[in-house]
C-alpha cells in the first residue's frame, strides 16, 4: 500500500523519502497516486494544525490521523515511516510513573519487547527496563551497524549496570543521553557518571536531559541542576516543560537556549570551574 505521510512540523526525526509532506500538500502531491494520508502528530499542541491539514489532504486520498499527541499505542516498529531511517524503538512502555511523561500512560506501565529491526539510533522510552536477553540482543544488532550508534531516547541511570556499560564500551557509541528529571534522578545520575567515567567515557560521548521550566522551577533551581548535571560527568542539555497547548515563556526559552550548546555549556563551565 502506497502512503502518504504527512507531519505537521520538521524535526530531526522527521523521515526525509518522497511519499513525506510537511504541511499542507502541493500541486505535486495531487499526482501520487496513494492509497491512504496518514497525518503523524507527535505533540499535543499540534493537533488542531493536524486537523486543518486533514481537511487540506482529504482529496488526495482518504486520511487517517494518529501519532503519540492522540494516546496512540504503539506496536511493531517499521523503519523509516514515521521516524526517520535509523531511528529505531524495540521496546513500548515505562514501569516510571513520572508526572510530566505520557509514555506509561499511553504505553502501559509495562515494557512490551517488540522485534528488533535494524537501526542505529536507539529511541526506546526505557529501553534498560528490558529483560538482558532483548537487551543482549538490541547490542548485538547494534554490532553490525555501519554508523556510529546514538542512544538518543534515553537510558535511566538508576537501571544502568556494570553488564550494561561493558556492552557499551564494546559498542563504542557517538552519544548515550541519561537523564535528571526530578530530584529522585540525581543520585543515580552520578553514580551513573563515575561508572562511566571509570570505564573510559567523557563529556563528549556522555549527554543528560535536564527539565526545566515546570510550574514552580526558578531559573536559579534549573541552573543549579544543570551544573549538578556537569558535576556529575555529562554534558547537559536542558529539556524545557511545556502545558499540552505547547505554551513557554520567553524568559525560559532564553535560558533553555543557554543550555543546549556544549560548545556554549564548556565555555559557561569553564568560566564557573
Amino acid at each position: 500500500m502506497t502512503i502518504i505521510r504527512v507531519f505537521p512540523r520538521l524535526t530531526k526525526a522527521t523521515p526525509d523519502d518522497s511519499l513525506v509532506y510537511i504541511g499542507a500538500p502541493d500541486l505535486f502531491a495531487t499526482t501520487l497516486q496513494a492509497e491512504e494520508v496518514h497525518i503523524s502528530v507527535a505533540f499535543t499542541w499540534d493537533i488542531p494544525l493536524a486537523y486543518q491539514l486533514a481537511e487540506a489532504w482529504q482529496h488526495i486520498a482518504p486520511v487517517r490521523i494518529g501519532g503519540p499527541a492522540l494516546g496512540m499505542k504503539g506496536e511493531e516498529f517499521t523503519p523509516g515511516m514515521y521516524l526517520r531511517r535509523g531511528y529505531v524503538i524495540t521496546s513500548r512502555g515505562c514501569p516510571n510513573r513520572c508526572w510530566f511523561c505520557s509514555v506509561w500512560r499511553r504505553e502501559g506501565k509495562t515494557i512490551r519487547e517488540i522485534p528488533i529491526v535494524d537501526g542505529w539510533n536507539v529511541q526506546d522510552d526505557n529501553l534498560l527496563a528490558c529483560s538482558e536477553q532483548h537487551i543482549r540482543a538490541v547490542f548485538s544488532m547494534l554490532a553490525r551497524q555501519t554508523k556510529r550508534v546514538q542512544f538518543t531516547g534515553g537510558l535511566e541511570a538508576a537501571k544502568l549496570k556494570q553488564w550494561h556499560i561493558d556492552l557499551l564500551v564494546d559498542l563504542k557509541p557517538e552519544q548515550i543521553f541519561l537523564a535528571y528529571d526530578t530530584p529522585d534522578d540525581l543520585e543515580p545520575l552520578q553514580v551513573a557518571g563515575q561508572m562511566l567515567l571509570k570505564a573510559g567515557f567523557t563529556r563528549r560521548v556522555l549527554r543528560s536531559y535536564v527539565l526545566i521550566g515546570w510550574p514552580k522551577d526558578t531559573f536559579e533551581q534549573a541552573e543549579k541542576r544543570l551544573h549538578q548535571t556537569y558535576k556529575a560527568g555529562f554534558m547537559p542539555m536542558a529539556m524545557l516543560w511545556r502545558n499540552e497547548h505547547g505554551n513557554r515563556s520567553l524568559d525560559w526559552m532564553r535560558f533553555q537556549r543557554q543550555w543546549a550548546r556544549p560548545a556554549i555549556i564548556a565555555s559557561r563551565m569553564t568560566v564557573t570551574e
